[in-house]
């Protein structure tokens, strides 16, 4: 059986370790996966070793998040402590270790095993692409070299803006029109669909599905979104409609990931009935634009309002996604 090792920050893990951690697990039958964290590193260690689980199921990831000396001027013992780190990580005899970079070289004259080096950044080949990638200027910029992030790194940096508010404000519409405008992902909503299969008569169990089923959504979709995920609603949306029926709003319903930025839409659009609607009668209304606008103020979300016709809503919500994006978006 031949081994092999790896060790990184992965700080974030990019389109170059994945081609090179893929490269080397076809020269081996094992391979194993050291991720190395410092306590004030950026992006948790703990997060990063849950993100090459993922992302390389078939391999042995080890984690070595205490401190630990960076260069050997640091420290007259470095390669005695990192000897004993990467024992510990794989204690059995290293056949191949791969790098990506020239410090591979010492490190298996120090740990045993044959230097294999991998990758575009070492052959030093592709510099405009997976070869000049490093992960500082991707933290730097994530949304620049979006194209060469995998799936869980791009749900971390991923914006998600929220459409909030009450029935017949152009949510839908509004949502749709934003998805095409940024070419991304709409997550569309899930009570309506649930309300038009069982009825809008809903109890406290009826409100949590529908709360936790929109989550569910917005967090499977967060990967495959192009920088931005647009949500047609939330569950702090849903905590809304529970207060209108029910009297009250359920913890679970305000424990989920908040977007970036709630889009809340204001009441000067026509209200149409399209045969799912409940609060019509205009004091209703109202009252379920008060209380919507309550739970994102307890909730403490970021918002901004919306209101004209349909075109300067559009234009609005354009305006208050772009300053939040920023330099991101550029």
């Amino acid at each position: 059986m031949k081994r092999g090792f790896i060790l990184g920050k992965f700080l974030p893990p990019h389109a170059g370790h994945i081609s090179l951690i893929e490269a080397g697990r076809r020269l081996v039958d094992e391979l194993t996966i050291l991720v190395c964290s410092l306590p004030d590193d950026p992006i948790q260690g703990e997060q990063r070793v849950k993100w090459m689980e993922s992302l390389f199921p078939d391999c042995r990831v080890r984690w070595h998040g205490a401190p630990a000396p960076q260069t050997p001027e640091e420290n007259p013992h470095f390669w005695p402590i990192w000897r004993r780190i990467v024992r510990r990580a794989h204690p059995e005899p290293i056949d191949f270790l791969f790098a990506g970079e020239s410090y591979g070289n010492e490190l298996a004259r120090q740990v045993g095993g044959l230097f294999v080096p991998l990758g575009a950044r070492i052959l030093q080949a592709d510099q405009a692409a997976i070869g000049g990638l490093t992960a500082t200027a991707i933290r730097e910029q994530p949304w620049r070299y979006w194209d060469f992030l995998p799936a869980p790194v791009r749900d971390h940096y991923a914006f998600t803006i929220c459409l909030h508010g009450v029935e017949s404000v152009g949510k839908s519409m509004l949502a749709e029109r934003l998805a095409a405008h940024y070419s991304t992902v709409l997550v569309p909503e899930y009570g309506r669909i649930h309300c038009e299969t069982y009825g809008t008569d809903c109890r406290e169990q009826d409100l949590l599905l529908i709360g936790q089923s929109q989550q569910a959504m917005i967090e499977a979709a967060r990967p495959w979104c192009n920088r931005l995920l647009i949500a047609d609603t939330d569950a702090l949306m849903t905590a809304a409609w529970s207060q209108m029926m029910i009297g009250y709003a359920p913890d679970q319903l305000i424990c989920h990931r908040q977007a970036d930025l709630y889009l809340i839409l204001g009441t000067d659009a026509p209200f149409v009935d399209d045969g799912t609607r409940v609060y019509g009668e205009p004091g209703e209304r109202a009252r379920f634009d008060r209380v919507a606008r309550e739970v994102l103020t307890v909730a403490r979300a970021k918002r901004v309002e919306i209101w004209g016709d349909w075109d300067e809503r559009f234009d609005a919500a354009c305006r208050a996604i772009d300053d939040l994006c920023g330099a991101r978006l550029t």
